[in-house]
């Protein structure tokens, strides 16, 4: 084991804080359910999308691109869009300020300004986002639970620590064990001090994970400079075409089994799938987890947009100079790693190998308390979204409304401990990361797409024909598992999106419109453009200053722009560390280029 008295110093230092954070904000988030859940909707957008960024850049998700750079190269930077992380770009210029304009505390009730409070359709459309909410959150913290016990065991040996634990623990569940252990410290700050300790806890982690990144960035910069890679040609150039051409034959037989495996080798097909189903998913907006939370936690629509323009800044270019220069060392040095696993070569190891095994004492343990860090605030994060589904949309709309504010507390309290043990207890059946996040974001929400899209943008859209979609979306996501795996969800989501646009269109049609009061209402408000043309009318009739949003093809031609901008920053540590010197001149004057439009085009015309 390399770690060294200062280094578990560090860690044990970083987990009393936390304590003391939650311990601290304790009384302020016991003021009331909004500043429990959403810090009293009072915080600074900066701070929100700190947070924010800083819960996206998670242990397994960070492990999985780390595996993808190693093997992919510069074209990794693409995969991601499987989640997809461009509708972030979508947020940023209009679909955040949409959200907030609702003043809801949750995806759920804000459907109520969509479909009106009255009518069992409108209970349906209700009561399945909770469900889709709480399976997506118990999802994550399976998916966080089990990426964060196989970091762990790479630094903390079992034989280190068997003779201190009073019972027995098979070898198959010592990465759950180590998973308890630090999800309890999870659960404690964030169940006690609320969406303010989380925030707090949020904004220490990113500073202690920026030093950390910057440090391997530096250590893998200066390894390269005496050093050749030997990688396959293409490996080092973001671009590709219909193949992805990368031979790793020669040099790491299972870098070629892992690219066959996941089934990325067509990757011009792959490309185009992930961007068809990127756009719907992301023109249907926020899932309804953390990232939606933050969002409808700004202090107002203006402050929505930013908050999720800023994240993208704060969180590509720290969170990728981590995976660009451990990719880098993992490749140097690779006969030195044990990658091994039953089923082979795991190259999720990568990550927690290399920051063991290169890095000095002092920065190994900064780095690895960003890391337990960004497990802690992923599911923290994930944790509040989820008990603000239980507690909002099911304890205080179907058990007691009249709660007492003590009484609310106390439900957040139980209901944070039950999600926990619930989440806990999916990862024991997970197979590994992949597996859950495939899942989640080509399976479960492949099914979420195209009810949450009709709802922005056509007014004849109501209640059934939500519910029926997202029913037929997310039973079709379920019945897809048992058959298909891995990248197979992604060349199927046309089918299950058809599957549930059909539910959509049938369950709308078989049942009146919305209210006209209610859809009035939401048009003005919210503002969306879209197929609105008989409710703009009958605005316009009473109220004849009204100005339709006429700003599509200006929020299209910024999301271009952005999703342009966001490539770079992904890109640009890259070619950083890797010292492509003409490629990051070229980036940085399109970052600088776009910057400039943009200012004029989206941050000079926010509005509330």
């Amino acid at each position: 084991m390399k770690l060294q008295l200062i280094d578990v110093m560090i860690l044990v230092f970083y987990l009393v804080m936390m304590v003391f954070i939650g311990w601290y904000y304790r009384n302020k988030a016991k003021e009331n359910k909004e500043s429990y859940l959403m810090g009293g909707k009072k915080l600074p957008w900066y701070m929100l999308g700190l947070s924010d960024a800083s819960d996206m850049f998670d242990i397994s998700g960070t492990m999985w691109m780390v595996a993808l750079c190693f093997v992919y190269g510069l074209k990794s930077i693409w995969i991601p869009w499987l989640w997809p992380v461009f509708n972030q770009v979508f947020n940023m210029m209009f679909l955040a300020k949409w959200l907030r304009r609702s003043n809801a505390d949750t995806g759920a009730e804000w459907l109520a300004t969509r479909f009106g409070l009255v009518g069992r359709s409108v209970k349906a459309s209700h009561n399945i986002t909770v469900v889709f909410a709480l399976i997506g959150c118990l999802g994550f913290l399976a998916y966080g639970f089990v990426g964060l016990g196989k970091f762990v065991e790479i630094f903390v040996p079992w034989h280190m620590v068997k003779d201190y634990v009073p019972f027995e623990v098979a070898p198959q569940y010592v990465p759950h064990f180590y998973g308890i252990v630090f999800t309890l410290f999870a659960t404690f700050y964030s169940v006690l001090g609320g969406m303010h300790s989380i925030v707090l806890g949020d904004a220490i982690k990113y500073a202690i994970m920026t030093i950390g990144c910057i440090a391997i960035g530096v250590i893998a910069f200066t390894h390269l400079r005496t050093q050749t890679l030997q990688v396959p040609e293409g490996w080092a150039n973001p671009f590709f075409g219909w193949n992805l051409e990368l031979d790793w034959s020669k040099l790491i037989p299972d870098a070629s089994k892992k690219i066959a495996d996941d089934g990325y080798g067509l990757f011009g097909i792959f490309f185009m799938m992930m961007l068809f189903k990127g756009v719907f998913a992301s023109l249907a907006g926020p899932a309804p987890n953390y990232d939606m939370q933050k969002v409808l936690s700004t202090r107002s629509p203006k402050e929505a947009s930013k908050m999720t323009g800023f994240v993208s800044i704060i969180l590509l270019p720290i969170r990728y100079t981590m995976v660009i220069g451990l990719a880098v060392l993992a490749l140097l040095y690779y006969h030195q790693l044990d990658l091994s696993s039953a089923s082979g070569t795991d190259f999720e190891k990568i990550l927690p190998g290399a920051v063991n095994a290169f890095l000095p004492v002092g920065i190994l343990g900064v780095v690895l308390t960003g890391l337990m860090g960004a497990f802690m605030g992923t599911f923290s994060g994930t944790l509040n979204a989820a008990q603000a589904y239980i507690v909002n949309d099911i304890y205080l709309k179907y058990v007691n409304p009249k709660a007492s504010t003590r009484q609310i507390i106390s439900m957040n309290y139980l209901s944070g401990m039950v999600v926990v043990a619930v989440g806990v207890i999916l990862g024991f059946f997970a197979k590994d990361v992949n597996s859950i996040l495939q899942w989640i974001v080509s399976g479960l929400y492949g099914g979420y797409i195209a009810a949450n899209m009709l709802k922005w943008y056509w007014w004849r859209f109501n209640a059934n024909g939500f519910f029926w979609g997202m029913v037929t979306g997310i039973a079709g996501a379920l019945v897809f598992s048992h058959f298909f795996s891995g990248i197979q969800f992604l060349y199927y989501f046309p089918l299950l999106f058809l599957i549930s646009a059909t539910g959509c269109i049938i369950g709308t049609f078989t049942a009146p419109p919305t209210e006209t009061e209610v859809l009035k209402n939401f048009y003005r408000t919210v503002r969306p453009w879209g197929f609105w043309k008989p409710i703009d009318r009958l605005v316009k009739l009473e109220d004849t200053g009204f100005v339709e949003n006429k700003r599509f093809k200006l929020d299209m031609f910024n999301v271009v722009l952005g999703i342009i901008a966001q490539s770079c920053l992904t890109v640009l540590p890259m070619f950083l560390i890797l010292w492509m010197k003409l490629p990051l001149v070229i980036t940085l004057g399109v970052i600088a280029t776009i910057a400039f439009i943009l200012k004029r085009t989206w941050w000079n015309k926010l509005e509330n």
